[in-house]
């Protein structure tokens, strides 16, 4: 379990200026876009902006430089708990643990502290994806 402190850490650590962010892009699964865009704005406060892309319908979230990823539905998109978890940088946790279920859905990890990285939580959303969320100390 220590391992997962560190990267956590290094997850939750700025990124140097001169370092383009590792991820560029992300894909939910979904089986319900509709369902899944009502879920998100709800639990995240994101807007989602639906739109088509190689015939795949998506919702995406709006970041200040435009959309940054999305919740997708299509025959290669299936949702479900196993396989790479991404976690979603937060202020509070328990806040949006408390609106993932109020919103439909349930935890999987309660907040966790993990040291210097900060806490941890993670959600089941309304398609039955792992979803996780850390929020850095400091």
């Amino acid at each position: 379990m220590k391992w997962l402190a560190v990267a956590l850490a290094l997850a939750a650590a700025p990124v140097a200026a001169a370092s383009p962010p590792m991820i560029g892009w992300f894909e939910i699964p979904v089986t319900d876009l509709a369902r899944a865009s009502r879920f998100y704005a709800a639990v995240l406060g994101r807007r989602l902006t639906n739109d088509t892309v190689d015939g795949y319908a998506m919702a995406m979230f709006d970041g200040p430089d435009g959309p940054e990823g999305a919740l997708v539905k299509g025959d290669v998109y299936v949702p479900g708990k196993a396989g790479p978890i991404l976690y979603f940088r937060v202020e509070d946790v328990d806040a949006v643990l408390a609106r993932a279920v109020a919103a439909g859905g349930r935890v999987l990890y309660p907040k966790k502290d993990i040291g210097p990285a900060g806490w941890v939580g993670e959600f089941e959303d309304s398609e039955g994806n792992r979803i996780a969320l850390i929020q850095p100390k400091g």
